[in-house]
């Protein structure tokens, strides 16, 4: 939603939480309950098919009453016992104060507080990820059994990929590669919307669908950017995690974002809505615009002349929810003018209804259902959920840095620490942004209290925009104290929706701090980075008196705590970095420039780890582990059953002299025989036990083309004892993990020499030939 809409509709919303509201301490709302008056409609048997009762409840609408549904809050009918509802709610690391469905006034006033999602991408752990979705989605039930909650549509997880360092959303996101986001997106809505066939516990909204990664840079605005993307771009990092919403999730909403893509703004665009995501990808559910998108397909990009023409061309293009109520004010006149027709507007009801019925809403008392009906209190900020947040946070912090082996820190000598930094006891430094009222809060420092005893914390800055410092006052401190553990890093005021970033260096008295307080102290120091996005610390990693370097992201209820067992060896570290870390240099690249290839003739470098040529602060998948961990690859030389599964297949020959196959002509049978297991035998050698990430990556001969220079092929995780050994199995697809995709978007597999890779020195090689 628009910048100032989010401080304005926050303000309000956190003022609501201490005022009563229709909402709290209600009943939930419902319609067909025992002895209602339309009981005997057709909507409300239960026992009829979802799409005969949503055509029987869209046919007895009048003309009015349809219109009054066409915005997030969708008018009662009081007539049908048909009862107001909110569309949006948000749930991205937590339910959120953002939105208009969740309301935290009642008999629960706090829900569980997750880690920002691109710490726990970092976690590469697809059950993770699952349960934090499964948690939310039992929390919102729980809200709305306890009548806190107006509506069970989640708009998460964002998706987009974190193609720019400096975007202010990319905390939001699973990172940068489009494997990472495609399973982390399908592991979250299936956590989220429950195992059901049947019933939803809620329904989840993929974002920002598509290309979306660009809030406001230097004049650029996402209101009316124009992003110019390739089939190329568009088929192989842009949609993947849409379509793996979708199609493996099986999430119910997938949400239109405020810019055009190649001049047709994504709520208007048929080939996305309609073509793509309800038809090639098979989508049951509904297509939500972002807050005044609808609205900005004539006032922000000017695609149309009149309110009416932008309202029509959402419609017709496959938009279904409009949040706000640009739809709900112009449809009448645009219908009265012949823009759009009745029969437009019933099919965006059927859709809409079809998800609310889905939900149970149209079966009566919710607290009646068998699979939902009994959560209520005990199951918001449950010790599980609790357990939860620690466990993601732990497992989502990254050891850049262990000079000596500093870390971990022995509690039995450890017996006074100086503690600096403008984010060491700051909550908000926790939990980013759409967050939530947590259950409670453990800062860095409150976390360290329950393991060091002399503790002396100074600040050093008054935030972390660090415009009044008091850096000598640190260092003095330091000099006194056995150890030094610095919490820094960026904010909300650096880094949020509607602000991108314009360097990629901490800011610059918090550097000077960092290394004046290093240069006292006396041992070398730890440095604790809490940021949403990837951060230049060049300086931090090149200076011998700062020993170890963490990040945590912004981690949390639990992520004081959880930063306080991974410095003390109780945890031991496996994060793994989900983004590129780029030097500040980076920053010369166009933002606007939607490029993902390297283009070496205009000195364009490209970018994230698949395309970009240049150097790194740290490259994506780095993380260091207390323990000395080993790993071997073993693959079949040559893909199995080739000879006879591609016999007749054609292959072409293009421009650069490659020959390949055609994906769509080896067909869906073809490519699930094709397929064939990868083993990576791993051992812990010591000396602690933990969980470690296993990273698989395809690396073509060459990089000529439009190849990646290297993509992620899955991930593992897997804990292990001391001197433990595993075997982890890899399921490598040929059709989906061997190809590309060409200029046009079609994806092809060259023929010939592949190479699988766990790190970059145990590599083997494999052929795809017949």
């Amino acid at each position: 939603m628009g910048a100032a809409g989010i401080v304005a509709l926050l303000m309000v919303t956190i003022s609501a939480l201490l005022l009563p509201t229709a909402a709290a301490g209600n009943n939930p709302a419902f319609s067909c309950g025992p002895g209602a008056a339309q009981g005997g409609y057709a909507f409300c048997n239960q026992q009829l098919p979802v799409e005969r009762r949503v055509a029987d409840l869209v046919a007895r609408l009048t003309l009015a009453e349809k219109v009054s549904q066409l915005a997030d809050k969708a008018s009662a009918v009081p007539r049908l016992g048909v009862p107001a509802y909110k569309w949006w709610s948000e749930g991205l690391h937590g339910l959120s104060v953002w939105g208009r469905g969740m309301h935290f006034n009642g008999t629960v006033r706090t829900v569980t507080s997750f880690p920002q999602v691109l710490l726990t991408a970092a976690s590469f752990d697809e059950d993770i990820w699952y349960r934090i979705g499964q948690a939310i989605g039992t929390e919102a039930r729980a809200l709305y059994n306890l009548g806190q909650a107006e509506g069970l549509t989640i708009w998460s997880p964002n998706v987009n990929i974190y193609r720019d360092p400096r975007w202010g959303r990319g905390q939001e996101t699973p990172g940068e590669d489009p494997v990472t986001a495609s399973k982390y997106a399908a592991a979250f809505v299936r956590g989220l919307q429950g195992t059901s066939t049947t019933t939803l516990q809620a329904s989840a909204c993929c974002k920002h669908a598509t290309a979306y990664d660009l809030d406001d840079w230097r004049g650029a605005v996402r209101y009316t950017f124009n992003a110019k993307v390739t089939a190329q771009d568009l088929a192989d990092t842009f949609n993947p995690p849409f379509k793996s919403c979708v199609v493996e999730g099986k999430a119910t909403c997938v949400m239109c974002a405020y810019i055009s893509v190649n001049g047709v703004p994504t709520c208007a665009d048929p080939d996305l809505l309609t073509k793509t995501i309800k038809g090639e990808w098979g989508m049951n559910g509904y297509v939500a615009a972002d807050c005044d998108a609808v609205a900005l397909i004539r006032g922000g990009h000017h695609y149309t002349p009149t309110d009416e023409d932008a309202v029509a061309a959402a419609l017709k293009a496959g938009m279904d929810m409009d949040c706000g109520n640009y739809t709900q004010v112009h449809s009448m006149s645009a219908l009265q003018q012949g823009k759009m027709t009745e029969q437009d507007v019933d099919k965006t009801l059927r859709n809409l209804f079809a998800v609310r019925m889905r939900l149970g809403h149209f079966n009566g008392d919710p607290r009646s259902s068998p699979l939902y009906g009994g959560l209520g209190a005990a199951d918001v900020c449950s010790p599980a959920h609790r357990t939860l947040a620690l466990e993601a946070a732990q497992d989502g912090i990254v050891l850049l840095k262990n000079d000596g082996g500093i870390l971990p820190l022995d509690r039995s000598v450890v017996t006074s620490a100086a503690v600096i930094g403008p984010n060491s006891d700051d909550r908000g430094a926790l939990i980013g942004n759409y967050f939530g009222p947590a259950c409670e809060y453990t800062t860095p420092l409150q976390g360290l209290r329950e393991y060091v005893k002399d503790i002396a914390f100074r600040p050093g800055c008054n935030s972390t925009s660090c415009a009044f410092s008091k850096i000598d006052e640190a260092a003095g401190v330091a000099g006194w104290y056995d150890h030094v553990i610095l919490f820094m890093g960026l904010s909300q005021k650096q880094e949020q929706e509607g602000l991108d970033r314009t360097s990629l260096l901490l800011p610059p008295k918090q550097q000077s701090l960092i290394t004046t307080v290093a240069r006292a102290a006396k041992r070398p120091v730890i440095l604790v980075l809490l940021t949403g996005g990837p951060v230049d610390v060049t300086f931090a990693k090149n200076n011998p008196k700062i020993g170890a370097i963490l990040w945590a992201g912004y981690p949390g209820q639990a992520g004081g705590l959880a930063i306080a067992k991974v410095l003390f060896g109780e945890h031991n570290p496996s994060g793994r970095l989900p983004v590129t870390w780029y030097p500040e240099d980076y920053t010369r690249v166009n933002m606007t420039d939607m490029r993902m290839r390297a283009d070496p003739a205009t000195s364009y470098p490209g970018r994230t780890y698949r395309f970009y040529q240049g150097e790194t602060v740290y490259k994506f998948g780095y993380g260091l582990s207390y323990s000395k961990v080993s790993r071997r690859l073993v693959v079949p030389n040559q893909v199995p059953n080739t000879k006879n599964l591609l016999a007749g297949v054609s292959t072409t020959v293009d421009d650069g002299g490659a020959s390949y196959y055609d994906v769509e002509e080896i067909g869906a049978e073809r490519c699930e025989q094709l397929k064939f297991p990868a083993v990576v035998e791993v051992q812990n050698h010591g000396p602690l036990a933990g969980k470690h990430s296993v990273l698989m990556f395809l690396r073509w001969p060459n990089a000529t083309g439009g190849r990646p220079s290297s993509q992620l092929v899955g991930f593992r995780s897997q804990h292990l004892e001391a001197g433990e050994k595993a075997s982890l199995t890899f399921d490598v697809s040929p059709c989906e993990h061997l190809s590309r995709a060409r200029e046009d978007g079609k994806k092809v597999i060259d023929r010939g020499s592949h190479f699988l890779s766990v790190d970059e020195e145990v590599e083997s090689e494999i052929t795809f030939d017949s």
